[in-house]
């Protein structure tokens, strides 16, 4: 459907320049920017009338995460019941509140919350609540020199094994996006496996060969060689002013049309609703590491799932004790691992055929322990902001932890 004042280039300048803000509620009752000091919790989730805590997470390598729970639904009462946990990881370039942009009863970590589940909303390291280290300030660069590798080995143990600790539960999962690409990764290589009861994939990447966006194949290619800054950045800031001139350029491409930016990043969406896109621009984008662009620049052009690759054989051999990195072999996941994995056919990121593809390496898996949907109207952001994503996905994702329940 379009979306009024979105088709024009000056939302690339919106997109870009808005401040960073959380969300609260208008007399109308739908969000709008507040300071981010208030939270998630206050902004976006008590005002709806539910319980929220916030939490903080400390990982292994010294960031501390910030963590939403809604340990039941609206209404529910004074219950002494264990509720089965599940933790909510966005994608990149986001935060966890980009779950939560739709009206309560069309966002996910509140419809699960309201079907009898512990949800925990996850934020990677430098969105906006979690922006802190015990000893690095994010104006350093080094608090930026990381990628997702760094989310696979040290952002989701750390909440995995928090959440454990509070719930002493087995944990589901949902993810979309670089959360499906962390989380399959991670799977891979044994982590989480013993904490984990099963697993919700939406919008998958686990390979982006044929992600046909263009404006993301010419970023892709824009990020060539062994950088860990920028333009001399190490923080990757949409809004920054150094970002914004490079993203401009990339629309000055022969073949780049920006005129609608989110269809020229994710593809055509077909459910989204002009007023959930606003919000979501005044929120979004938030930053990653620049090396983190790199990382998934190095997965499109490559073809392979690998750990990030220094291009210089001699700081290979430092990091990995190999010249190339080492890859991260999918068919490692163990074949009972309960997966949930819903993909759309006008996704230009998570293209139908690099999804067949993970689907292939995952052929030998328990047939009854994967479940597969398809959408053919389906593209990226309607996996998070799509105003039926509750009927069409989130009623499969509360069925199938169901199931997981008695197993």
């Amino acid at each position: 459907m379009a979306l009024p004042g979105l088709m024009s280039f000056s939302a690339l300048t919106l997109f870009l320049l808005l401040p960073h803000h959380a969300s609260s509620l208008s007399s109308s009752g739908r969000n709008i920017a507040i300071p981010p000091v208030y939270g998630i919790c206050a902004s976006s989730v008590i005002v709806h009338g539910y319980k929220c805590q916030e939490h903080e997470v400390t990982t292994n390598d010294g960031y501390i995460l910030s963590l939403q729970r809604i340990p039941e639904g609206r209404g529910s009462g004074r219950s002494n019941t264990r509720k089965p946990p599940v933790i909510i990881q966005h994608g990149v370039l986001v935060d966890g509140m980009t779950w939560l942009l739709n009206p309560p009863e069309q966002d996910l970590p509140l419809i699960l919350a309201d079907s009898g589940f512990d949800v925990w909303i996850s934020n990677t390291r430098g969105t906006r609540y979690s922006r802190r280290h015990i000893s690095l300030d994010p104006s350093s660069p080094a608090f930026w020199n990381w990628s997702w590798d760094e989310l696979v080995s040290y952002d989701l143990p750390a909440v995995f094994d928090y959440v454990f600790s509070q719930t002493g539960h087995k944990i589901n999962y949902v993810g979309h996006s670089l959360g499906t690409l962390i989380a399959l990764a991670s799977f891979s290589e044994g982590k989480l496996i013993n904490q984990l009861k099963s697993a919700a994939l939406l919008s998958p990447i686990a390979y982006l060969s044929h992600m046909h966006t263009a404006l993301g194949v010419i970023a892709a290619k824009s990020f060539v060689g062994e950088i860990t800054t920028l333009f001399g950045l190490a923080e990757f800031n949409p809004k920054g002013l150094r970002v914004e001139a490079f993203l401009k350029s990339l629309c000055d491409h022969p073949g780049i049309d920006c005129y609608d930016l989110l269809e020229a990043i994710t593809g055509k969406n077909c459910c989204l609703n002009s007023s959930t896109v606003d919000l979501f621009l005044m929120n979004e984008p938030q930053s990653t590491s620049t090396k983190n662009m790199v990382h998934l620049a190095q997965t499109v052009r490559h073809g392979v799932l690998a750990k990030y690759n220094y291009v210089r054989p001699d700081y290979n051999i430092m990091h990995y004790g190999e010249i190339f990195p080492p890859i991260y072999n999918l068919s490692n996941i163990p074949r009972d691992l309960p997966l949930f994995i819903s993909y759309g056919g006008r996704d230009a990121l998570s293209d139908v055929r690099d999804v067949e593809k993970l689907l292939d390496i995952l052929k030998f898996h328990d047939e009854d322990k994967r479940s597969v949907q398809f959408i053919e109207e389906y593209a990226h952001a309607d996996y998070i902001m799509g105003f039926n994503a509750k009927d069409w996905v989130y009623n499969n994702v509360v069925s199938f932890f169901n199931r997981q329940l008695n197993r």
